[in-house]
């Protein structure tokens, strides 16, 4: 979650007045005869040392697995409070997103409006979250200050719509991750308590209360109109620790769970959500945008697979790889490295910068592209295995072409600056770590820079296709 690094949940939302931006390439994608909610996205810190976020992914990727691990050996309830009904489709919110590029994360983030008088907050975009979490009044950290400098925090006994969960409710026991097991009164609050591998941690209560969005897509013209999402699930954090807490004001949950506030309003919207990513390295006024609703429009020229929601991978969203190959050739990787019923798989994840393979299918990849780059000099960088001086020869050779067949025939080629990246200034690097096999694959987000990717939660497909994806 902190996405900023991995395991963190650090989801930083900065309002993006892109009023103007509706304009541009993709600018259909937000406007078709439904309409649909629009969250503006920016790359937060593209100056981050790569190395960093190398060690916050490998953190990430191990609470990936931990929590893959308890989803396999427990099947969670629907819990009947955070059920939300449909709501009509005339309709669509926008959270607009801007950039975080000073926090040193390589995250995306939106400004999230929440309470009654709603207050702002920057929270990171997490794909990899059930749980929706801001700093709250009271709120303990060795810096315990918002991006901006100033504290910013969550006063519920100032917000008229806070609700909190008892400790007995279904949805505390079934549904809010790492939930405290002691209940010693029925009413008492429902608490939790995150612990991460890099010994980051947050503590605190979890409620309902309301989020402010904007509406748009009206039929009428003028300003947008604002409106409440009612009862969307929020923890109350109290107490963190952790660097890659300083960094935000919480996380906005994307993931797949009953309580995720992607499943909130997409069940108000269409049932999907969409999201596009511009270059990591792009300046950080350069903003793209994160929807609630359908979009007609966007999905007529997409690939499409099936994407996989059960159990066994929540809050995670799992594809099936068919295949893997570089300049033409498929690679000889094992079926079992993309089987998630053979503690494979492969998941996207927005909170992950590079993509992490599962050791088979690490060494296949970088094999055979290091092949094909093996007449330029290499050059030692952490914490990359493969890098190269791409300025020691006049003409460098072209960079393999590097594609991802998914199940139904779905081919994701990403333009090669996704994995073999810049490092340094005339320095390129094989952008890709190895994860531990048995385990998961995670398409991290550099991979999925400049494609549009749509998660049709009510039909259960992926969607995407290339897009420049800047406003």
């Amino acid at each position: 979650m902190a996405r900023c690094g991995v395991a963190v949940l650090v989801l930083i939302l900065l309002v993006c007045v892109a009023a103007a931006a509706a304009g541009g390439r993709d600018h259909h994608h937000r406007r078709g005869s439904r309409a649909s909610a629009r969250l503006q996205l920016v790359p937060a810190a593209p100056g981050a040392s790569l190395a960093e976020r190398a060690r916050d992914d490998r953190h990430r990727h191990a609470y990936i697995s931990r929590r893959l691990a308890s989803s396999a050996s427990s099947s969670r309830r629907r819990a009947a409070e955070t059920s939300t009904a449909p709501g009509p489709e005339a309709s669509a919110f926008a959270m607009p997103l801007t950039s975080g590029a000073y926090t040193g994360t390589g995250q995306y983030f939106v400004k999230f409006r929440v309470g009654t008088p709603a207050q702002p907050f920057v929270l990171v975009a997490d794909t990899g979250s059930d749980l929706t979490w801001v700093k709250c009044r009271g709120a303990s950290s060795p810096s315990a200050a918002s991006p901006s400098g100033s504290p910013r925090v969550f006063r519920p006994a100032d917000s008229k719509s806070w609700a909190p969960f008892p400790c007995s409710s279904d949805t505390c026991k079934s549904y809010v991750p790492f939930s405290l097991a002691n209940c010693s009164a029925g009413t008492a609050p429902c608490a939790y308590d995150y612990r991460y591998k890099d010994n980051s941690s947050a503590r605190g209560v979890v409620g309902t209360d309301a989020a402010t969005v904007a509406l748009s897509g009206s039929s009428g013209g003028g300003a947008d109109r604002k409106a409440k999402l009612q009862q969307v699930v929020l923890g109350c954090t109290t107490s963190y620790d952790g660097q890659s807490f300083q960094a935000s004001d919480g996380v906005l949950s994307l993931g797949n769970s009953n309580i995720s506030f992607a499943a909130r309003a997409a069940a108000r919207f269409g049932g999907r959500f969409s999201y596009c990513l511009v270059d990591h390295l792009a300046p950080r006024n350069t903003s793209s945008y994160l929807t609630f609703g359908p979009d007609a429009n966007g999905a007529a020229s997409s690939s499409r697979t099936p994407l996989l929601l059960d159990a066994q991978v929540a809050p995670f969203y799992a594809v099936t790889v068919d295949a893997v190959s570089v300049a033409g050739e498929a690679l000889d990787i094992p079926a079992e490295v993309w089987d998630v019923k053979k503690s494979g798989g492969a998941i996207l994840d927005s909170g992950t910068s590079l993509t992490i393979l599962a050791t088979p299918a690490y060494k296949a990849v970088v094999a055979a592209l290091s092949k094909q780059l093996a007449g330029v000099p290499r050059v030692t960088m952490d914490p990359f295995e493969y890098c190269y001086n791409w300025t020691a020869t006049s003409t460098p050779p072209a960079v393999p072409k590097l594609e991802v067949r998914f199940a139904g025939s779905a081919r994701l080629q990403p333009p090669t600056k996704s994995y073999v990246i810049d490092a340094a200034p005339g320095v390129k690097c094989i952008g890709l770590q190895e994860g531990v096999w048995p385990g998961v694959s995670v398409i991290g987000n550099i991979l999925q820079q400049e494609h549009l990717w749509e998660f049709d939660l009510a039909n259960r497909w992926l969607r995407f296709k290339e897009s420049r994806c800047a406003q």
